[in-house]
């Protein structure tokens, strides 16, 4: 399952990144998160190790991760070390300057298991996850604009 939305934000690119990693600013438009941690001494770069539990499809998930792109001000990607329920979990954030501020974009590609009914769980899944996704983008752009 893959979905993938972009928003326009009126402030430049160094005023969105602290939205994607420092843990109480995400939380804030992150809305389906429920805890967001580092889990080691690394905190910035690739194979950064992040804790997540996020609620979805009506569960709690507990999930880690390792941050595979970490480019300061211009992209973060993650994907699933270990969790819960998901066969694979991948997410890459991307933060392109445009001339009237920043273009944030989040993209995530989810794999669920189950095999083919796995495959038609997802499609269900993708509605709510891109009507979820699109509250999230709303709530990043109105914190870092204000």
């Amino acid at each position: 399952m893959k979905v993938e939305r972009s928003v326009e934000i009126a402030a430049p690119r160094e005023k969105v990144w602290p939205f994607l990693t420092e843990p109480n600013r995400l939380l804030k438009w992150y809305t389906t998160l429920q805890k967001f941690e580092y889990t080691g001494g690394q905190q910035s770069g690739v194979g950064t190790p992040l804790y997540l539990e996020e609620n979805a499809a009506g569960r709690l998930m507990k999930l880690k991760f390792v941050a595979t792109e970490w480019v300061e001000n211009e992209r973060l990607a993650f994907k699933l070390t270990s969790g819960d329920f998901l066969k694979s979990y991948e997410q890459r954030w991307t933060i392109e300057a445009i001339p009237s501020g920043s273009r944030f974009t989040y993209s995530e590609d989810i794999t669920l298991p189950y095999g083919v009914i796995g495959s038609v769980l997802g499609l269900f899944a993708r509605f709510s996850s891109q009507a979820t996704l699109k509250k999230m983008l709303e709530n990043l752009k109105t914190l870092v604009e204000t």
